[in-house]
C-alpha cells in the first residue's frame, strides 16, 4: 500500500466512517452503523466464524443498495486497512451477477476479475454438489 492509500493518522476505518457520515443521509448512515457494528465488534475481538451484514427483523432487500455497498466497504477497510477498495460486479454462468469487494488494482484488471468469477462459479458448483450429497444422505443442507 502506498502513502496515498493510507490515512494520515493511520486510522483508515475512522477516516472512512467520518467521510461517510459527512456524505450520507443521516438516516442511511445510522442504518449503516447498525449493520456494521456487530461485524466491527467481532473484528476488534478477533472472533472467528461467519458474521453477516444484516439487521434483525428487516428484509435484506429493504436496505438500499448504496447502504449495503458502503457497509461492505466499511468492513473491507476494517479488515485490510486500505481505502482503495471497490465493489465490482462479476458475471458468472452459474449464478449470474455477483458483487465483490476488491482492491482497485484487481478491480481494474479484467483477467483477474475473470479468474475471481470463475472461482466463484466453481465454488458454487462444488457447494451444490455437496448439498445434493447431503440431501440424499439425509443430512442438513442449510449449514
Amino acid at each position: 500500500m502506498d502513502a496515498s492509500e493510507q490515512a494520515p493518522d493511520d486510522r483508515p476505518l475512522d477516516l472512512y466512517l467520518e467521510m461517510l457520515r459527512l456524505r450520507m443521509d443521516p438516516a442511511d448512515y445510522a442504518l449503516l452503523l447498525r449493520m456494521v457494528e456487530p461485524v466491527l465488534e467481532a473484528i476488534r475481538e478477533e472472533r472467528v466464524g461467519a458474521i453477516e451484514l444484516c439487521l434483525d427483523g428487516e428484509e435484506p432487500d429493504s436496505v438500499p443498495q448504496e447502504v449495503r455497498d458502503e457497509a461492505s466497504l466499511v468492513v473491507a477497510v476494517a479488515v485490510t486497512g486500505r481505502l482503495d477498495n471497490r465493489i465490482v460486479e462479476l458475471e458468472t454462468e452459474e449464478i449470474g451477477v455477483v458483487r465483490v469487494v476488491t482492491d482497485s488494482g484487481t478491480a481494474d484488471d479484467p483477467e483477474r476479475c475473470k479468474e475471481i468469477a470463475d472461482f466463484i462459479g466453481e465454488r458454487h458448483r462444488q457447494d451444490e454438489e455437496l448439498r445434493g450429497i447431503a440431501e440424499v444422505s439425509g443430512l442438513p443442507t442449510d449449514v
